[in-house]
C-alpha cells in the first residue's frame, strides 16, 4: 500500500482505503532542527520589517511513511485566528455528518462545499454551519434563548474535542463586513470571541484527510479533490490561494492547500507531494504581517531546500 500511496495514484487509492485508525504523529529531531533553521532564516531575512518570533507558527509533517508519521513544530501548539483555515474543519465536519446521515447529500450542499474550498466563499461558508449546527443568523435573541443557540453552534468544537484534538475553536462564521444580530451578540457573550486554530492542529487534519483517516478513505479523496491546487496555471491574482506557499514548492511537486487571510493574518496549509514521492504537510500561520507574501514562502523554501539535501 505504501508503494501505491507514493505512485501519485493519491486519490484512487484514499478511496478505496477503509477507515482505520488516525496515525499517531511522533516527534522528530531532524525535522525539529529544519523547522528551527527555516524560522530563524525568515526571522532573519525581515528583521529590517519587523517581524518577530511571535508572528510566525510552523508545523512540517513528514508522511513518507504513512503510517509512522513525525512533525516538528515552533510554537505548534499556539491558538491563532485561522481565518478561512478553519474552512478546512467544517468541510471535515460536513463529511462526518453526511456519513452518519445527519445532513441530506443534495446538490446545494455539494456547491456549498466546493465553493467553501475552492474559492473560500464565506457565504458558502455560512450555509454550511447552519446545516452542521441546526443555527441561523438573524435578529438579537433572550439571553435564554441566545445560550441555546450558542450552544448548538458549539457542534464542531465538540465534534473534534471528541476526537482528541485541542485547540480547536470553530463556532464563528466568517465575514467580510458582519458579524451582525445574534452573530455579533454571541461574540460579546461568549468566549472565546473568535475562532482559533493552531498549527499542530491544522497539520493533524491535513494528515488524517492526505492518509484516508478522516471519516473514511473515499470521504478523504473527495476533500483531497477540493483541496488540489493548480501550480503550472499562470494566476493573475496575487492573493489565489495557490500563490502562498505555490511559489515555493519544487518543480514537479503536487500541492494541495487551504489558505486564510485577513487585514492581521496570512496563513496557509498544505500538503505536498514531491517528485520523488515524499509527501509533507507544512503548515505557516503569521500575524501583523497579513501584506507580506513572502514571509510563508520564505518558511517554505527553506524547508524544502533542506528536505532536499536529505
Amino acid at each position: 500500500m505504501i508503494s501505491l500511496l507514493r505512485s501519485g495514484g493519491l486519490l484512487a487509492v484514499l478511496a478505496l482505503l477503509p477507515l482505520g485508525a488516525a496515525p499517531v504523529i511522533g516527534p522528530s529531531p531532524r525535522l525539529q532542527t529544519i523547522v528551527d533553521g527555516a524560522v530563524r532564516v525568515t526571522l532573519a531575512e525581515f528583521t529590517a520589517r519587523s517581524l518577530k518570533s511571535e508572528h510566525l507558527a510552523v508545523t512540517l509533517v513528514d508522511l513518507r511513511d504513512p503510517f509512522r508519521p513525525v512533525q516538528a513544530s515552533v510554537r505548534g501548539d499556539l491558538q491563532i485566528y485561522p481565518a478561512s483555515v478553519i474552512k478546512l474543519f467544517y468541510l471535515a465536519a460536513a463529511h462526518r455528518w453526511l456519513e452518519d446521515g445527519r445532513l441530506a447529500d443534495t446538490p446545494e450542499l455539494r456547491r456549498a462545499m466546493r465553493d467553501m474550498i475552492v474559492d473560500s466563499s464565506n457565504d458558502a461558508t455560512h450555509y454550511v454551519i447552519d446545516l452542521l449546527t441546526g443555527t441561523t443568523s438573524g435578529p438579537e435573541l433572550s439571553d435564554a434563548e441566545i445560550a441555546g443557540w450558542f450552544d448548538k453552534r458549539e457542534a464542531v468544537s465538540r465534534y473534534f474535542s471528541g476526537l482528541g484534538y485541542t485547540n480547536v475553536i470553530a463556532n464563528k462564521k466568517p465575514w467580510g463586513d458582519g458579524p451582525y444580530g445574534r452573530e455579533s451578540q454571541a461574540t460579546r457573550l461568549f468566549q472565546p470571541k473568535r475562532n482559533m486554530l493552531s498549527t499542530e492542529a491544522t497539520a493533524r487534519l491535513l494528515v488524517e484527510i492526505a492518509t484516508g483517516n478522516c471519516v473514511t478513505g473515499a470521504r478523504s479523496a473527495q476533500m483531497l479533490e477540493l483541496l488540489a491546487r493548480d501550480l503550472a496555471t499562470k494566476i493573475a491574482d496575487p492573493d489565489d490561494q495557490a500563490k502562498f506557499t505555490g511559489p515555493a514548492v519544487p518543480p514537479g511537486a503536487k500541492f494541495w492547500s487551504k489558505a486564510g487571510w485577513t487585514s492581521k493574518t496570512r496563513h496557509d496549509a498544505v500538503l505536498v507531494q514531491l517528485p520523488d514521492g515524499g509527501r509533507y504537510v507544512l503548515v505557516t500561520y503569521t500575524t501583523d504581517h497579513a501584506s507580506e507574501r513572502e514571509i510563508i514562502r520564505s518558511v517554505a523554501r527553506s524547508v524544502f531546500a533542506a528536505l532536499g539535501a536529505r
